[in-house]
């Protein structure tokens, strides 16, 4: 009988789930993904910085650069503690010793396939390391997290003798990874329950998504008793990656109502930091974090979240608790709701003749493929209707890049703001960038950009760029806008102008 652990979603829960984030070195197995150690410390910072209480900085014993970065990491005085991972010998824990951590991670497979196979170990002689390792740990650290390596794919007796002779050498949380995704959350269920009577301290998981079941048998773990849970920002990791960081706090606090002291309202912000350094993108439709998590094309569904955003939202998780913003999205299946509601608010007020005209404008370009943007709509309603949705605030007059294989890229943009023209020059890390930092000089409150992206829309070494973006105003409110051209520094800038336009059409920005 499994044994159940009461849940509320009332907010009333009294458990408190601790986060255990392996981004740091789960990260790092995902195929090209590699940080950099200043990466790493920001990386840590930010982890910190949102409430994750332990951070596996690493593997000291793995390399010298390794072992100095989770040196470097633990001198860091996060709020957070931080781990090193070794393998049941001496050396490695003497390593994670040494670079200062404060929690020491050992580990060694239990499975007969990972016994015979990895370190050619009876289950016998797995249980004499385990005990001689875990307190040779402890002899030497306050905080000793042992992992009975491949635990799903290990018999329940087995792995109660090799948890049971951890917590009995010292070891002060005990971690059952599924190692290479075959749990499911009733066996996941299973496990914990017979093994939560057993183990007196803190039962950890980690949760491989081969099967695309992490963060489902990492919930179930919890339901079953489980204190902590072992995550990685987007999901990042060997293979199919881990459990996700974001989804995983979300379930807990939002649908159980348990507290993680997660700052849910910075898990967008962290996501993308993930993504920006691991070159890893999320993709739109990603649960929680996702471009498309609180996005609405649909004519009903647009209409249903104008009027009362439950109806189609979750309503025990907003945007804002994550630090997302609800949008509406053009599309072949807009409806004239959404439509009329975000061209109130740049004050085009079409008849319904027109508002047809529109929608129908929209949905042949979205047929063919072609992403709409709010500055596509506002040209089509200005065009059908001939009324103006409040000119342009910045208009390009004149640019002009230098750069070089030996020079810092610099672009010096003059552009008439408001009537007045203004002049700024700013380097970057591209031409791109350069550009689009010089354009944004030039704007007293200028929007902030939050996503770029740029395809070809041709063949060829003169391909058609197709620049799109996503800019932020001082309000949180997030606008698209596009261009294309054969020269990709002045689609960008074009498509960069276009959304600071839309932010002033808005009236977002007081001057």
């Amino acid at each position: 009988m499994v044994r159940q652990v009461a849940f509320s979603s009332d907010k009333h829960c009294t458990r408190k789930i601790t986060v255990f984030d392996t981004t740091l070195r789960d990260g790092e197995q995902t195929p090209g993904v590699s940080f950099s150690p200043s990466d790493k410390i920001e990386i840590a910072h930010q982890l910190s910085d949102i409430g994750v209480h332990i951070i596996e900085a690493g593997f000291p014993a793995s390399s010298a650069d390794e072992y100095s970065t989770v040196k470097a990491i633990a001198a860091e005085n996060l709020n957070s503690i931080v781990c090193g991972l070794a393998r049941s010998v001496k050396q490695d824990v003497d390593r994670c010793i040494d670079a200062g951590v404060d929690m020491v991670h050992v580990f060694i497979p239990t499975s007969e396939v990972q016994r015979i196979h990895t370190i050619r170990k009876s289950h016998e002689e797995v249980v004499a390391i385990t005990g001689e390792i875990v307190r040779y740990a402890r002899d030497h650290a306050d905080k000793v997290l042992f992992s009975a390596m491949d635990a799903t794919r290990t018999s329940i007796p087995e792995l109660i003798e090799v948890y049971t002779t951890a917590v009995e050498a010292g070891a002060t949380a005990i971690n059952v990874p599924d190692t290479v995704g075959v749990a499911t959350p009733t066996s996941m269920r299973a496990m914990i329950d017979a093994l939560r009577p057993k183990i007196p301290v803190t039962i950890d998981v980690h949760c491989h998504n081969d099967f695309g079941m992490a963060t489902a048998n990492t919930i179930s773990a919890v339901e079953a008793g489980a204190d902590q849970v072992q995550v990685t920002v987007n999901g990042i990791g060997e293979r199919a990656g881990n459990a996700d960081l974001a989804c995983t706090v979300m379930v807990i606090e939002s649908i159980f109502g348990c507290d993680t002291g997660i700052q849910t309202e910075r898990l967008v912000e962290t996501s993308r930091m993930i993504s920006r350094f691991s070159g890893i993108m999320v993709p739109p439709t990603y649960p929680v974090t996702g471009e498309f998590a609180f996005s609405h094309e649909s004519g009903i569904h647009s209409q249903g979240v104008i009027e009362n955003s439950s109806t189609f939202e979750p309503g025990i998780m907003t945007p804002e608790m994550v630090g997302h913003r609800r949008r509406l999205k053009l599309g072949k299946h807009v409806g004239r709701h959404a439509i009329r509601e975000m061209l109130n608010q740049v004050h085009i007020t079409p008849d319904d003749t027109q508002m047809d005209d529109i929608i129908s404008r929209i949905k042949q370009i979205s047929s063919k493929g072609k992403k709409v943007t709010e500055h596509d709509l506002y040209e089509i309603a200005e065009t059908v209707t001939g009324a103006s949705a409040g000119g342009r605030y910045v208009e390009l007059v004149d640019i002009a890049i230098m750069t070089g294989n030996h020079m810092i890229p610099t672009a010096t943009v003059r552009a008439r703001v408001n009537g007045v023209e203004e002049v700024c020059c700013r380097t970057g890390n591209g031409a791109v960038d350069a550009a689009i930092k010089a354009l944004i000089g030039t704007v007293p409150k200028p929007a902030v950009l939050k996503e770029f992206n740029i395809s070809a829309i041709s063949e060829g070494s003169d391909a058609i760029g197709h620049v799109t973006l996503v800019v932020e105003d001082e309000k949180g409110r997030l606008f698209d806008a596009a261009a294309s051209g054969d020269d990709v520094v002045l689609a960008s800038t074009e498509a960069m102008i276009n959304a600071i336009n839309m932010v002033y059409r808005n009236g977002r920005n007081n001057h």
